[in-house]
């Protein structure tokens, strides 16, 4: 039997390089695997059922939502979208790292269920370093990097409910730090039941 695995929920704001950190955790551990979500609006070009997405329609996903089958969910323009906490358990029990970038309310969802998740919180240094990425990626309008700040700004008194903060200054230190944290909560002995077991075994006459 395998030790539990790791729930590795990770939140910033958009610019903080959440994505790139996550995609290069998962290029540098093969058992770190994103989270699948259930979403009941229509698939796009290109996506597949059980890759990107577990598609189904509202009645039951409100169904699944009674019986308190998410970790957490949230619905985004008259479409659901959750974590099946089945899927994530499954996963966890064979060993295997889970990875969920969400938001600050889906992280507090996630930690009343289960709440041995670890949480890790992505920043840039300072308002003036986020601003300069997000005009750099030239996707939004002024507005609406305005409101990303205004957004960051009031959302930062949730970074003490984290775990581990990251401050993410230069990517490559930020990725380091995070393998470190998962390297080092991958060895709690909570967290390997079965391999305790295995040495005192070893160590019987």
């Amino acid at each position: 039997m395998a030790d539990s695995g790791l729930l590795i929920v990770v939140s910033g704001p958009s610019g903080a390089g959440k994505g790139t950190i996550c995609d290069a955790l998962r290029a540098r551990f093969p058992q770190v695997h994103y989270s699948i979500s259930m979403t009941t609006r229509p698939p796009r070009p290109g996506e597949k059922e059980g890759v990107n997405y577990y598609f189904t329609d509202t009645a039951h996903f409100e169904a699944l939502l009674a019986q308190d089958a998410f970790l957490e969910h949230a619905k985004v323009y008259d479409h659901y979208y959750g974590t099946p906490k089945q899927y994530v358990y499954d996963a966890l029990a064979r060993g295997e790292h889970v990875l969920l970038e969400i938001d600050i309310q889906g992280a507090m969802q996630v930690r009343k269920h289960y709440p041995q998740c670890l949480c890790v919180y992505i920043v840039p240094p300072n308002r003036q370093v986020l601003a300069a990425r997000l005009h750099g990626r030239h996707t939004d309008s002024e507005e609406v990097i305005a409101g990303r700040l205004q957004k960051t700004q009031a959302e930062l008194a949730w970074m003490k409910e984290y775990d581990y903060v990251i401050v993410n200054d230069r990517l490559a230190a930020a990725i380091e730090q995070m393998e470190a944290i998962i390297r080092a909560e991958a060895c709690r002995c909570a967290r390997n039941g079965n391999t305790l077991s295995r040495i005192c075994a070893a160590y019987q006459e």
